[in-house]
């Protein structure tokens, strides 16, 4: 099902499939191993919901929302 990463609840994993970003932030999305195929998981939000951890590659990044609403995923079934 594609959705968007800000759309995960903590614990549900999703494989990147696009970015709505262009220019450095495109870049350091991608620097940061967020990249079309990458399997990604929400880990963790804070107590008001932004920002939002997210394992990626073993790393744990974390993201705003805002950020987030920009990559879109196809969320894994089960």
């Amino acid at each position: 099902m594609n959705t968007t990463l800000d759309r995960l609840s903590p614990g549900e994993t999703a494989t990147v499939t696009a970015l709505d970003v262009e220019g450095p932030q495109r870049r350091r999305l991608m620097d940061l191993g967020i990249l079309p195929g990458t399997r990604i998981r929400a880990d963790r939000s804070s107590p008001l919901g932004d920002p939002t951890a997210y394992l990626v590659r073993g790393s744990l990044l974390v993201l705003r929302r805002n950020h987030a609403g920009r990559i879109h995923v196809d969320r894994h079934q089960g």
